[in-house]
């Protein structure tokens, strides 16, 4: 015989409340978002701006310091440069004319190259000009290792080279050249009171800036047509890359062994990453302003959470009439903070790697966008969007189903 199911067991099933699936709670937390796309969608541009300008200046910084590092492997660290310093009365201490000479003598020194100024020698496009209107473009006597050493590329012409270096011939730089509005070799300046042809354009030298507005001779010319000292006012070396701090050490004792208090020696490498420390302190800056950015829209989050469970307040209580738990409406209200979040935090990551894409493209950069940021910057909107939605949810569970249904 079969035996009759037991009353207290089918009344103990009934009150017993089903547990919602991961596709149910989804669903139920998704009805607030479907039902209100406007409210939705400007609660998640907040946080999308916040996310966007986080993703972007990370990225952006990334991407500034893979084309850093590039710049800095094409020019290299090794280089270092020696110039005048002062004599014990404050004034500029010449340095030895074979200074350059000596320099090669040291056995890690792997190149060497000077340049002097000549001085009173000015640069014009032609004789016209008057003589007030130079630009500022320095005349400045060159090695012809100077290329090597310095790391130098042509954007157009040759460098000079030993027969160009004896007669009025000149290089010059990048930035030289825009000023005089010479954009070809074989044209010809006014330079020192009499005519030099244009033999090269330099392109810019990220190690020695001071080239890129200069115009560039040959030693030999300059002594011969300019009345030029002979004494190098900038030596540059390259050294092997271990013996760097060593040849740093000793430099200034053999460019002037009677007085090397009164040589300076730098490394220009050190310019460009102080530069890029002074680039990344900006870029945390500026990732503090995206939090900010971050934290405004987590509360605009909150605020859009609070007002659904003030409107929602029947069908919180028609749920909790047909069962549901305290737990389950929690759970409902949370999901859909935090789905809320997700979507500003997705279309922020996507809105910022694509700006710091499109701007390193436009700087002839490498686009990097560490995966990492997107990362954070997700998982960093999802928990500020559990937090914001914590309370509202905790104040929608305890509403009793009378309460609620009562309206306000």
């Amino acid at each position: 015989m079969s035996r009759r199911p037991d009353p207290r067991r089918l009344t103990a099933a009934r009150l017993t409340p089903r547990r919602l699936s991961p596709a149910d709670t989804l669903r139920v937390g998704s009805v607030g978002l479907r039902t209100r796309p406007t409210r939705v969608l400007l609660s998640a541009l907040g946080i999308a701006i916040g996310i966007a300008a986080m993703v972007a200046v990370v990225a952006v910084s990334a991407s500034s310091q893979a084309a850093f590092n590039a710049q800095l492997a094409s020019v290299g660290t090794n280089m270092l440069t020696v110039t005048p310093g002062k004599d014990f009365v404050g004034e500029p201490a010449p340095l030895p004319e074979n200074a350059a000479e000596m320099v090669r003598r040291i056995a890690p020194v792997e190149n060497a190259a000077a340049t002097g100024s000549v001085k009173d020698a000015k640069v014009y496009r032609n004789d016209r000009i008057p003589k007030a209107a130079s630009r500022g473009i320095g005349v400045l006597g060159a090695g012809l290792g100077l290329p090597r050493t310095v790391g130098l590329h042509m954007a157009a012409g040759t460098w000079l080279n030993g027969a160009q270096s004896r007669y009025p011939a000149v290089v010059l730089g990048t930035t030289a050249a825009e000023n005089l509005g010479i954009t070809t070799p074989g044209a010809q300046i006014w330079l020192g009171e009499r005519w030099f042809t244009v033999t090269g354009i330099l392109q810019k030298a990220p190690l020695a800036p001071e080239l890129d507005s200069a115009a560039l001779i040959g030693w030999d010319a300059a002594k011969t047509h300019l009345g030029f000292d002979g004494r190098p006012t900038m030596i540059y070396t390259r050294t092997a890359d271990s013996k760097v701090d060593q040849v740093r050490g000793v430099l200034a004792a053999t460019v002037n062994p009677e007085a090397p208090n009164e040589v300076t020696v730098s490394r220009p490498s050190d310019a460009l990453s102080a530069k890029q420390a002074a680039n990344r302190a900006f870029t945390s800056l500026l990732v503090g302003i995206g939090a900010i950015a971050l934290l405004v829209g987590g509360v605009g989050v909150a605020n859009t959470m609070v007002i659904a469970v003030l409107e929602r307040r029947g069908e919180i209580g028609l749920r909790r009439a047909l069962g549901a738990t305290r737990g389950q409406i929690r759970t409902q209200f949370l999901t859909e903070s935090v789905m809320l979040s997700a979507l500003g935090g997705i279309s922020g990551a996507t809105l910022g790697a694509g700006a710091s894409a499109a701007y390193a493209l436009s700087q002839n950069w490498q686009v990097v966008v560490p995966p990492w940021a997107l990362a954070v910057g997700v998982g960093a909107t999802m928990a500020i969007g559990a937090l914001a939605g914590l309370w509202p949810a905790v104040r929608a569970a305890r509403l009793a189903p009378r309460a609620a249904l009562s309206g306000p």
